[in-house]
């Protein structure tokens, strides 16, 4: 009786070890708390030495969630258009080999985009807050969306002469091959796939959650802040990116389309295109629906931006819910503003 009774104790003890083993071993997107990393690089360097294919050498440290530093290597390039030509820290993208991110939380995320702040500005952190912001709005709303991670850094650049840290404020965003993995698709790129021939209900919601955060800058057609992600033959989905440029994170560098009959980031226009009424009607119901989890993302994320901008967020995105409680103002803001089939080939 001895024996069986202590056979069954290793058992429960094991059992509960691999339990709490696998529970404590959590993946880099399943906390909301800010990941704190440190970096050190010289910008001038990776702007005149990096492009899509090249990147530079160096380290991050980072640390975990019981407060201890470890050190992997990384590669970094630049990406993107906007802010790489118009900021001073450019928008990257941070590599590691599988073997250095084994057993670390980076394990099964080694390859991804790092968005900082565009300017040394004291403030510039509270647009990084907004943005970070836009994408927990997106999953709130819809089905498919890249994941995000707010993130503390020390950044040391090798140009400074003094070798002065800064503290910034940012966020690394989920690779496009980690998301279509996680959703058992496949990412459609250079492929302009006609918006109208994406998924009805995806879409939509995609399409009212542009609307939501005042977001003109993306194209479906051309790929432009956007990735197609398709799901099978027969269903796929836009998944969207980069909402510096929007009304709801309202940066100084803010600038619209001046074909497109609005004068600023703030001013909004609805860009989907026009599908079943019905269907418009029951995705308007379902985001009504979750109005009061938008505002408590906005809580949630308040720490990450100062009090006036937690305050003009709430005004915006009363804004939009207020177009989506009217009959009147949701027909002429949407049903009667969305594009028409004919008008698919247009940006």
């Amino acid at each position: 009786m001895k024996i069986r009774f202590a056979r069954r104790l290793v058992i429960v003890v094991l059992f509960l070890g691999l339990g709490f083993s696998a529970h404590s071993q959590s993946g880099l997107f399943d906390s909301k708390e800010p990941l704190v990393i440190e970096l050190e690089f010289s910008i001038k360097q990776l702007r005149a030495e990096t492009n899509d294919s090249t990147f530079i050498d160096s380290q991050m440290i980072f640390e975990s969630e019981s407060g201890q530093k470890d050190t992997v290597d990384v590669e970094i390039r630049t990406r993107g258009n906007f802010r790489l030509e118009n900021c001073f820290y450019p928008p990257m993208r941070v590599k590691m080999k599988k073997k250095q991110a084994e057993n670390t939380l980076f394990q099964g995320n080694r390859n991804l985009k790092l968005v900082l702040p565009c300017s040394k500005s004291k403030t510039a952190g509270n647009y990084i807050g907004r943005e970070y912001l836009a994408y927990q709005l997106y999953e709130d709303v819809a089905d498919f969306s890249f994941h995000t991670r707010l993130l503390r850094v020390t950044l040391t650049d090798t140009d400074d002469k003094k070798g002065e840290k800064v503290e910034l404020l940012g966020f690394f965003i989920e690779d496009d091959d980690e998301v279509a993995e996680r959703f058992g698709g496949k990412i459609l790129d250079n492929k302009r796939i006609v918006p109208t021939l994406m998924e009805d209900s995806s879409t939509v919601r995609h399409d009212f959650f542009q609307l939501m955060i005042g977001n003109t800058d993306w194209s479906g057609l051309f790929q432009h802040n956007e990735k197609v992600l398709m799901l099978d033959e027969k269903t796929i989905v836009p998944l969207p990116y980069d909402f510096d440029m929007t009304g709801l994170v309202n940066p100084p560098y803010g600038q619209v389309n001046n074909n497109i009959g609005i004068e600023k980031v703030t001013d909004r226009l609805y860009r989907g295109f026009c599908r079943d009424p019905q269907l418009m009607q029951t995705i308007r119901n379902e985001i009504l629906a979750k109005e009061e989890q938008v505002f408590q993302t906005v809580e949630e994320s308040s720490a990450f931006f100062s009090e006036s901008d937690e305050k003009a967020c709430r005004l915006y995105l009363e804004e939009f819910f207020d177009i989506l409680k009217s009959d009147r103002s949701f027909d002429k803001n949407i049903l009667m503003a969305c594009r028409s089939a004919s008008a698919a080939q247009s940006f």
